[in-house]
């Protein structure tokens, strides 16, 4: 999520809201020791969110931003997770205290500006470079059956191991979502959500509703929210849509459907949880303006 070659695009097509989303997300990893990770006492308020999710080993909930990857919870500040403030750009979970992530090495560390491909297997605490440091700045990630997919560069790249990649179709996106199942893949575009059914080789034209974010976590419940917040779900892969409500803070920076119930999305003013499917939010944490 940056501003790529698409911003042009997108102003034509979709006017100026789904390209400033677009220009809102502009902005060696070390090996993995120790135990689980343990959230610093440093913390502060958050802002400019790349993504979100739930480590499924505790249920913690995780926040990367342009400053570090946070841990948050109701009624409690934002936690700092190690010591890294790198600028985190794709980030999703792909399993029990597993992350992968990329982005920028904070200002003044020894991380080369593209972090490539990097995963932590303690929730954070440490980070492995896997692939393509110094290269790569994936800014989607999302992983389905064994399979991380990616968006970077204007193309999609696919990867069964985190060292080798694939690359596939491109096109002009701001987010992808691959299905449970993983048959097919999403993307948000300018047009609509376009799909692939070859693994992202080839994409349909993008239809129906226009969406910024998406997030899969079931086959029929697909959940999508648009360029003001509003927030939808589809229950045949992103053909029809059926509106749920507006998050609150407006235009979105980051969604991740956990499950059919549980959601979680930031948007301008905050990072908000639903545990009812969508029908209403409670604020997490908010955002620093």
């Amino acid at each position: 999520m940056t501003a790529r070659p698409t911003t042009r695009a997108l102003l034509t097509v979709a006017g100026t809201a789904l390209a400033s989303l677009l220009l809102a997300a502009c902005g060696g990893g070390t090996s993995d020791t120790g135990e689980k990770a343990a959230a610093s006492p440093s913390s502060s308020a958050l802002s400019h969110v790349h993504g979100l999710g739930v480590d499924p080993a505790d249920g913690r909930m995780y926040v990367a931003t342009h400053d570090g990857l946070y841990t948050v919870a109701k009624g409690q500040e934002p936690k700092l997770v190690g010591d890294r403030k790198d600028d985190f750009m794709g980030f999703t979970v792909t399993g029990k205290n597993t992350f992968i992530a990329s982005g920028h090495g904070a200002e003044g560390s020894d991380r080369p500006g593209n972090l490539g491909l990097i995963e932590t297997k303690n929730a954070g605490l440490a980070w492995t470079s896997r692939s393509l440091s110094g290269e790569a700045d994936f800014h989607s990630l999302d992983s389905a059956q064994g399979i991380v997919y990616g968006y970077e560069g204007g193309r999609i790249r696919v990867s069964t191991d985190l060292k080798n990649w694939d690359d596939r179709a491109t096109l002009e996106a701001l987010d992808l979502a691959a299905s449970p199942s993983g048959d097919k893949l999403l993307a948000t575009t300018a047009e609509g959500v376009a799909t692939s059914t070859d693994g992202g080789r080839t994409f349909g034209k993008g239809v129906g509703q226009v969406q910024a974010f998406v997030s899969w976590p079931a086959e029929k419940s697909l959940f999508g929210i648009d360029t003001s917040g509003k927030l939808s779900r589809s229950a045949d892969g992103g053909k029809t849509w059926k509106q749920l409500t507006a998050v609150p803070g407006g235009q979105p920076q980051a969604l991740t459907a956990v499950d059919a119930d549980h959601i979680l999305a930031a948007t301008m003013t905050g990072v908000y949880e639903s545990l009812d499917g969508g029908k209403t939010f409670t604020e997490l944490a908010p955002l620093a303006s």
